[in-house]
């Protein structure tokens, strides 16, 4: 039998290296272990919209994060207080990347060369399949400018057998008339799963269920839901019907009792012994004024069936259906390339249940976090550009909070307004360059050393002076100064008795190092930023997989294109 040797794989200009992506929307080739883009960077606090948890919990929370993608996904895999809570946890992710296309929209300009676009894809794929639990599944949208390229990198990356299907949506309505050869109708969205225990929800047949049957449950069962109140008509006050007038006990514990609209006392469609009989049907809404129970009434006769792997624009929405939601939502702003709620809703619906978490590292107009907080999904978006925040996304999620955004899938949800998200940005590099030297950024030897420090030696940032940083046994202090013997000294007394210490300073006395050693073995001191530069090197040099460093400086001529999220 004849030996075999090598592998199928796609290949293309600079694959062993990354891409840095630049203020200007340039790109630069770096090696994998250069600094600024193996840095771990700090998740800064912008702003809180609605009702969300204590700044000690913020992780939990709805994140609308502006920043680049991989500085992003990097800092939610690497900083401990989100990797906890994220890290093999996200149900779905959706990618709506830039197509490259080789033309420029509106709000990105996506002519980039295909070797830059396939490094971009590949970086933040890598970081994606990091955070996705077992049973969860990534979809990428794309057209057919770097579809067929896209699956082969994504056959590499997730495995071939964790292809799952190609989804053609119908994205138009109508034909392009002015097209020279054909006039494009569609676009493919790539679903790969993480592993086997994936499991895709079924649908119902919708020949044989009336339309109102909007909702989906968890085991595929179309339903839609009325409220438990009962509503209008003489039957429909405490006074007609007063054993129906008792509280029913909300998710939060609170006690409802059936009020009408006008304040007074109404009553519910149930006697208590019903509800009790039949508290799985129950579903409770949060709205502005509170706790809504609403019930469910099933399809009586339903076929279930696989989701099948053409969309059409009758079932899910257009790019006309997409573009009247989003300048609804900004007073007739429009976007480039926003998608429809009831599209993503589809997709949310499928891929994941009530409280899962839903990533989209593309965000654009906030389309994805909109449709899965109203979905009851938690949501993580990541946005590159300040300027689509600020007129797209920030406006439109905090309607959706607010329950003022009756529009997309709101009317099936349906959606009351309830919830909260907060708002973090990418913090700068905490290096700066100067005559072929890295030293620290100015913001960070202002009293911010020691958080950052902590972020790039994977240590939980904990401020309990002299120290700011735990892991396991061994505990972290950074000095904005000299490490001389007196303060090592200080520190090792200040020590639990099985702790050591990884003790950084921006200059180091050699005698402190040696006292250290000394007096708590297995301790150590590092100068910064020279120490978490080299450790960078070391890291990269021990990943499966790394190429050597064909560059000693590891940079070459930056790349004329511009950066996505």
């Amino acid at each position: 039998m004849p030996d075999f040797e090598g592998r199928l794989e796609l290949t293309w200009t600079n694959k062993h290296l990354r891409l840095l992506a630049q203020d200007d929307g340039r790109y630069e080739w770096v090696t994998p272990p250069d600094y600024r883009v193996a840095e771990v960077r700090l998740l800064r606090d912008v702003g809180k919209v609605g009702a969300v948890a204590p700044d000690a919990d913020r992780a939990r929370d709805n994140l609308l994060i502006q920043g680049d993608a991989l500085s992003a996904l990097t800092s939610l895999i690497e900083l401990p207080e989100f990797a906890e809570q994220l890290v093999g946890r996200v149900k779905l992710a959706y990618l709506d990347p830039p197509f490259n296309t080789q033309q420029s929209f509106m709000h990105y300009d996506d002519a980039l060369e295909h070797s830059v676009w396939l490094t971009m894809m590949r970086d933040r794929l890598a970081q994606v399949k990091t955070l996705v639990a077992p049973d969860g599944s990534v979809w990428v949208h794309c057209d057919d400018s770097e579809q067929a390229y896209l699956k082969v990198m994504m056959d590499e990356m997730f495995g071939r057998e964790n292809f799952v299907a190609s989804v053609i949506w119908e994205k138009t309505d109508s034909p392009r008339m002015d097209a020279d050869y054909f006039s494009g109708r569609h676009d493919t969205i790539l679903v790969y799963r993480k592993s086997a225990a994936l499991r895709i929800r079924r649908l119902g047949d919708s020949n044989d269920v009336p339309r109102h049957y909007s909702r989906t449950d968890e085991h595929g069962r179309r339903y839609y839901t009325k409220p438990l109140r009962a509503m209008g008509g003489q039957g429909s006050t405490r006074k007609a019907r007063p054993t129906l007038y008792y509280p029913l006990v909300a998710p939060d514990g609170t006690e409802v009792y059936p009020k009408l609209q006008d304040g007074q006392d109404g009553a519910w469609r149930w006697n208590p012994q019903k509800c009790e009989r039949d508290k799985d049907l129950i579903e409770w809404i949060r709205g502005r004024g509170g706790w809504v129970p609403y019930f469910r009434i099933y399809a009586s006769a339903l076929t279930l069936r696989p989701p099948e792997t053409i969309w059409f624009h009758t079932e899910v929405g257009s790019t006309r259906t997409s573009a009247r939601e989003v300048k609804a939502l900004t007073g007739g702003t429009s976007f480039a390339t926003p998608k429809p709620e009831a599209l993503i809703a589809r997709i949310v619906a499928l891929a994941s249940d009530e409280d899962d978490v839903v990533l989209d590292c593309f965000l654009g107009s906030g389309t994805t976090a909109a449709v899965a907080h109203k979905m009851g999904r938690r949501w993580i978006g990541i946005e590159r550009s300040a300027e689509t925040l600020d007129t797209f996304a920030v406006p439109r999620l905090t309607k959706v909070v607010e329950g003022k955004d009756p529009g997309g899938v709101s009317g099936v949800a349906p959606w009351l307004g309830g919830g909260g998200f907060r708002v973090l940005e990418v913090a700068p590099s905490m290096f700066a360059a100067e005559g072929g030297e890295v030293f620290l950024s100015e913001w960070v030897t202002n009293g911010k050393l020691a958080e950052v420090t902590a972020a790039q030696l994977h240590y939980e940032y904990e401020h309990t002076p002299p120290f700011c940083g735990r892991r396991g046994r061994s505990r972290l202090a950074a000095i904005d100064g000299l490490v001389t013997e007196d303060v090592a000294r200080l520190l090792v007394n200040a020590l639990a008795e099985d702790d050591r210490l990884v003790l950084c300073g921006t200059s180091v006395d050699p005698a402190a190092r040696d006292l250290l050693r000394a007096q708590r073995p297995g301790s150590t001191v590092r100068k910064v930023p020279q120490a978490i530069v080299r450790s960078y090197r070391e890291s990269a040099r021990r990943r499966p997989g790394t190429a050597p460093d064909p560059n000693a400086n590891g940079r070459s001529e930056p790349v004329a294109a511009a950066a996505p999220s």
